[in-house]
């Protein structure tokens, strides 16, 4: 490393682990977890936790479990499974043969119940939700004791091999831990840790349970159970640390992990939420899961996000204790910056006018060279066809310029075709409705390559061949919502309010060169001067192929904000 080179500083959970392996803590052994819940898919917060539980445990030579928390049959499925286990491959991570779910461990969770109850410190509890909570009390008020609460070790027992025998209806039934009605902490004031679930098919253990644990209890001696040394959430569980701490002192499962909380990824113009995320899903308000305009991963990379960016974008907002806000740009910025190194450039018109080149013979097509990359030479050239009739885009052309700064085609003006000719504009055609339809202009057979010395051309603006172009659909997606932060809009709205009616634009005229003939589902490009596109993965309209925007080459809300502002 040069003297010039400086090493980041370590964040706060870097200097814990370290300390930790200074100190001989855990026999030197780091182990980590990525424990996400099957109700939903990963979103850009997941891919946060990911990053760091994956790194911590690459950077310090540990391991890193990826374990399905799957206690609720009512919100998961294997839909879910399958999509989390795709997202955490394709972001560049591998929990090799640590592939786990909480529900492995469901015969022994209920022995750790069944231990709980004899030595006095679980009952069960005949208080419904409700009741459960107007007992719970208040934070200004204590709890009251649930009337169940002083049940014997054996009316327990036998209640709890009931439930689980099934004789007691969802909802009729809870098994509550003992702890402290009257602590600070709501979480302490005997939360429940079994409940029934009648007439659910669990994705692994299919109709073998119907009291399920809770995740409180789950999670902590899951922990335990694989040896984990480093528990790392978010900063909503730091009050659930105590309970956390409160089941693995009572139920020796031979490891006590430490669990440390990191501030959550909250990203301008979106929301994280699951719930939220599965009422846009089922209300149809977005496409699907996967729809680009969503926060998760799937939508990520079908809108042609790549892993990189995202890995580049967690790396730099870093790990806190303080609540981040992040804007949006500082994403697409990431994103910005992978795809001008290595997205190879085509042509594209999004708004077609066409040309017809009047002094350019009809039967003739010519082969014209054009670079990949303008500043890398490595991702080699291609063939472009140039014909007697061309597309150009609409918006680079107008009658009269309006002002010295349009340095596209007028009528009577020149511009020349990238990697081609320079072109005059001779005629204009429109149709009876006096909107134009066509331009017809003459070339300059002298002007392929570098301009004669003399030859000033101010313009130079894309083409796509009328012979050979791919007729397209084209998405241009935006973000989601207007406000800044949806989840926290003014009062009285509901984060609904807020979608982005313009979120969505598509374009079903389009024409794109030839090349693109051989891209990839998922590949992504940039269509020179529009942005970067990418093949979506998913679609096909009229057997025409579907792009999906994935980012503008500059950031346009700043302009948009700070017009309005």
């Amino acid at each position: 490393m040069s003297s010039e080179e400086q090493v980041a500083p370590k964040n706060f959970i870097q200097q814990i682990i370290e300390k930790d392996i200074a100190a001989g803590k855990n026999s030197g052994k780091i182990a980590t977890r990525f424990p996400p819940e099957p109700n939903g898919y990963l979103h850009i917060g997941h891919a946060k936790s990911i990053c760091l539980n994956f790194g911590v445990a690459r950077d310090y030579n540990g391991t890193c479990n990826l374990r399905f928390d799957d206690t609720n049959p009512h919100k998961e499925n294997i839909e879910y499974v399958e999509a989390i286990k795709k997202d955490v491959q394709w972001l560049g991570f591998d929990w090799d043969d640590r592939l786990y779910y909480a529900s492995d461990y469901f015969e022994k969770l209920h022995g750790f119940a069944v231990e709980l109850i004899k030595k006095g410190k679980a009952y069960v509890c005949d208080l419904s939700a409700e009741d459960i909570r107007t007992y719970r009390g208040t934070l200004k008020t204590p709890g009251k004791d649930s009337p169940f609460r002083n049940r014997s070790v054996e009316e327990n027992l036998d209640l709890f091999a009931r439930m689980r025998a099934g004789e007691f209806k969802d909802g009729e039934k809870l098994l509550r831990a003992k702890i402290d009605m009257a602590s600070p902490n709501l979480n302490m004031r005997d939360p429940v840790i079994y409940r029934i679930r009648h007439g659910v098919v669990h994705h692994q253990t299919g109709e073998a349970w119907c009291i399920y644990p809770m995740y409180d209890f789950t999670h902590c001696l899951s922990d335990g159970i694989e040896g984990i040394t480093h528990s790392l959430c978010t900063l909503e569980f730091e009050d659930h640390r105590p309970l956390y701490d409160w089941f693995l002192n009572e139920i020796d499962v031979g490891c006590h992990p430490q669990q440390i909380e990191f501030s959550r990824l909250v990203l301008e113009s979106t929301i994280t939420s699951k719930r939220k995320l599965t009422e846009l899903v089922n209300e149809g308000f977005v496409e699907g899961w996967d729809d680009p305009r969503m926060p998760t991963i799937a939508g990520m990379r079908r809108r042609g996000y790549s892993a990189k960016s995202i890995r580049d974008f967690c790396e730099r907002i870093g790990v806190t204790r303080s609540d981040n806000f992040i804007e949006m740009a500082y994403l697409e910025n990431c994103i910005r910056e992978d795809l001008n190194t290595n997205a190879p450039r085509r042509m594209a018109i999004l708004h077609p006018l066409k040309v017809v080149i009047s002094n350019y013979p009809e039967d003739k097509l010519e082969q014209l060279s054009a670079a990949n990359h303008p500043q890398d030479e490595s991702l080699g050239s291609r063939e472009i066809t140039f014909s007697r009739e061309v597309y150009i885009d609409r918006n680079d052309f107008m009658e009269v310029a309006p002002n010295k700064k349009f340095k596209r085609l007028v009528s009577g003006g020149e511009v020349r075709l990238r990697n081609a000719y320079v072109i005059r504009c001779d005629e204009v055609i429109k149709n009876e409705q006096g909107e134009i339809i066509e331009l017809h202009c003459s070339y300059d057979e002298a002007t392929l390559g570098a301009n004669p010395e003399g030859r000033k051309v101010k313009g130079v603006i894309h083409w796509v061949s009328a012979n050979n172009g791919i007729a397209a659909e084209v998405r241009l997606y935006d973000r989601l919502f207007t406000h800044p932060n949806p989840d926290k809009a003014e009062e009285g709205t509901d984060y609904k309010d807020h979608l982005n009616s313009d979120s969505l634009r598509t374009l079903t005229h389009c024409y794109l060169e030839a090349s693109l003939d051989q891209a990839q589902p998922g590949e992504t490009v940039q269509f020179e001067r529009e942005g970067y596109f990418c093949l979506d993965s998913g679609h096909v309209v009229d057997d025409k192929p579907v792009f999906n925007r994935t980012v503008t080459l500059r950031d346009t809300w700043a302009k948009i904000e700070k017009k309005s502002g």
